[in-house]
C-alpha cells in the first residue's frame, strides 16, 4: 500500500523496527475530518501491523486449551475470544484474537478444513509459531504463519457495517447483522471481480469495528473498492463536497485518528502499551479479565498468573490518566515520566497519549505506573519533556476515558 500513501501525499511511519519494513500511514487529510469519520460515519484503516497465525488439526482445541490463558471450550463456528500466549515465566509472548472458522471459510488462505485463526501483532507472529510449535509433540496440530499471505483492512464507525455491506454482493446481510466478537464470510466487489474475505467485529474505538482479512494479493483492490479520499472542504462553512456516485465508501484514514479513538476507548496495544516483558496483571484489570480465564485448567505460565491473582499484585499496572493541561503546554509522549509529586522521582512512564476531542480537548494517556499509585482518583504528575514543568493528572476508574452513552 506504500504507493497509495505516496500518491495521496500521506506521510508514513515505521511500525516497529525500521528494518522490518512495516509502514503505516499517519493521515491522508486534516485530523478532524478523519476523526469525525470514526465517530459519525465510516473510516477505513490499512493494517499492515497485524499478522495471522493459523492452527489446524483435530487436536487444536485441546492443544490451545493447554497453552493459552483463555478458555476455548465451547467456541462455536465464527466466534471470537481473546487471550494471551505466555512463556514459562508468565510474560506475554503474544496478545491473541482467537477466531474459530468452519471448513472452507477462507479456502484460498486457510484451506478446506476447519481451523482456528490467531490474529496477533505482526512482529509477534513468527515468534508465536515457533514457541507454540515447540509444544506440539504427538498432537494432530499444525501451526503456520500466514502474515505474508494475508492483509487486513479495518472499518470503524457507526456506519461501518452499512458501508462495507454496500460492496458485498455475497454476505451483505451477514455483515449488516454482525455482532461483537463474531465473524462471517463475505465477498467484496472489486473491478477484477468479487474477492473472498473474512470479516470480524471487535470494537476497538468505542464504535463498530470491522476487520477484513483477505489474501495479500487482493488487499489493495478491496481497500480501494470500499474506501476513498474525499476532497478536503475549502468553503468557509466547511461543507463537504457531494459524495461520489455509487455505493457509499468509507473515508480513508491514517494512524493518528485511529490512535486517538482507541485511546479514548481504552484499548491498549501489544508492543505499544505493554509487551513481551509484561505480565497479564500489568495490562489493567479490564484487559486481564477479557483475556484470562481463572476457571480453566493448566496452561503455560498459569502458576505465575494464579499466584499473583490469589496472593499478591504486580509491581506495576497500566492505567488511564486525564491531565489538567494548560493550552500552551506540550503533550506527553511515549516515555514521558509519571511522578508521584511534582518534585519526586519517576514512578512510571506514559505509553500512549492523545488530545481527546470527545473530552473537550483534554489530554489523556495510558501509562504504566507502580502499583501503589494505580488506584482510581490517585493524583499524579506527568512531565512531558525533561525541561518542562510537570502537569497535574488523575488516574481514571477505567482504561476507557470515554464511552458512547
Amino acid at each position: 500500500m506504500l504507493e497509495l500513501y505516496a500518491a495521496a501525499g500521506a506521510p508514513g511511519l515505521a511500525y516497529g523496527p525500521e528494518q522490518a519494513g512495516v509502514h503505516i500511514a499517519i493521515g491522508f487529510a486534516p485530523f478532524a475530518l478523519e476523526y469525525a469519520a470514526i465517530r459519525t460515519g465510516a473510516a477505513a484503516l490499512d493494517c499492515p501491523h497485524r499478522g495471522v497465525v493459523v492452527v489446524r488439526g483435530a487436536d487444536r482445541h485441546a492443544f490451545l486449551q493447554r497453552m493459552i490463558t483463555q478458555d476455548v471450550r465451547g467456541m462455536g463456528e465464527w466466534s471470537i475470544r481473546r487471550g494471551f500466549w505466555l512463556n514459562r515465566k508468565g510474560r506475554i509472548d503474544a496478545d491473541l484474537e482467537i477466531i474459530e472458522l468452519p471448513p472452507g471459510a477462507l479456502p484460498a488462505i486457510t484451506g478446506d478444513a476447519a481451523c482456528s485463526l490467531l490474529v496477533v501483532d505482526v512482529h509477534a507472529a513468527q515468534r508465536t509459531v515457533e514457541t507454540l510449535s515447540a509444544f506440539v509433540i504427538a498432537d494432530d496440530v499444525e501451526i503456520e504463519d500466514l502474515s505474508e499471505r494475508t492483509h487486513m483492512v479495518q472499518v470503524h464507525g457507526p456506519a461501518a457495517c452499512a458501508a462495507l455491506a454496500a460492496h458485498c454482493p455475497v454476505g451483505a446481510d451477514a455483515v449488516l447483522d454482525l455482532e461483537r466478537d463474531r465473524a462471517c464470510a463475505a465477498r467484496v466487489a472489486t473491478p477484477a471481480g468479487p474477492r473472498c474475505t473474512l470479516v470480524t467485529r471487535t470494537d476497538t474505538t468505542g464504535e463498530i469495528g470491522l476487520t477484513i482479512i483477505a489474501a495479500a494479493s487482493d488487499a489493495r483492490a478491496i481497500y480501494e473498492a470500499i474506501s476513498d479520499l474525499p476532497p478536503v472542504p475549502d468553503r468557509p462553512d466547511g461543507a463537504l463536497a457531494e459524495p461520489a456516485p455509487g455505493p457509499r465508501r468509507a473515508r480513508r484514514i491514517g494512524w493518528h485518528a485511529f490512535n486517538v479513538a482507541r485511546l479514548e476507548a481504552g484499548t491498549p496495544l501489544y508492543n505499544v502499551d505493554f509487551g513481551p516483558t509484561s505480565l497479564p496483571h500489568e495490562t489493567g484489570r479490564e484487559t486481564l479479565l477479557d483475556r484470562v480465564s481463572f476457571k480453566k485448567g493448566c496452561y503455560l505460565g498459569q502458576e505465575v498468573v494464579a499466584r499473583m491473582e490469589s496472593l499478591g499484585h504486580p509491581k506495576q499496572q497500566l492505567v488511564a490518566l486525564r491531565l489538567d493541561t494548560p493550552a500552551d503546554a506540550p503533550q506527553p509522549v511515549t516515555g514521558s515520566h509519571v511522578l508521584a509529586d511534582p518534585a519526586g522521582q519517576a514512578i512510571g512512564a506514559v505509553t500512549s497519549s492523545a488530545v481527546s476531542p470527545m473530552l473537550s480537548g483534554a489530554v489523556i494517556c495510558l501509562a504504566m505506573v507502580k502499583h501503589a499509585h494505580a488506584a482510581a482518583e490517585t493524583i499524579l504528575w506527568v512531565r512531558p519533556t525533561p525541561d518542562s514543568p510537570p502537569q497535574h493528572a488523575r488516574v481514571q476508574p477505567h482504561l476507557a476515558s470515554w464511552r458512547r452513552p
